[in-house]
């Protein structure tokens, strides 16, 4: 995710041929960073922190609970609208405790269930805030600050 929101070429090495990290990759890949995996690197195509490009389909997260909390904060601040989904299990999984913050920064996400199940439909905002968790969460964090804002404490 660092390297699509990177400008340039970032290869990476020992990249782990899993469910959850190609989940990763194919939402990068969603929003244009371009990619190719070889057996021994992941080449990936970074367009900066704002300037990915809107997504033409639905990004499919699998079951990877990371790619979708992180990637929504990727996606909330970008200026177009996005839907992220996921595997049964996935679609289950509370959202809330990133639909919050990222919504109080300006960002528009919707959800089922009230806003706290995906599929999650999210278009972007801009502002700023500080943001104190109620419950230490890493994902949480990283879906706030990817948005380049000031980290949330707990």
């Amino acid at each position: 995710m660092f390297a699509a929101l990177a400008t340039g070429v970032s290869r990476v090495r020992g990249f782990l041929h899993a469910a959850d990290t190609l989940s990763t990759a194919g939402m990068m890949r969603a929003s244009a960073c371009g990619s190719r995996r070889s057996p021994h690197e992941l080449r990936i195509e970074g367009k900066g922190l704002r300037d990915l490009a809107e997504p033409a389909d639905v990004i499919d997260a699998g079951n990877s609970g990371t790619t979708i909390r992180i990637g929504s904060g990727i996606l909330a601040a970008q200026p177009f609208l996005s839907v992220v989904t996921g595997d049964r299990y996935l679609r289950r999984r509370p959202m809330g405790r990133v639909i919050e913050p990222l919504t109080r920064m300006g960002a528009s996400i919707q959800g089922r269930d009230g806003n706290r199940l995906p599929p999650l439909c999210i278009r972007g905002g801009r502002p700023r805030i500080r943001y104190e968790m109620p419950v230490a969460s890493a994902q949480v964090k990283s879906s706030c600050c990817s948005r380049g804002c000031t980290p949330p404490h707990r």
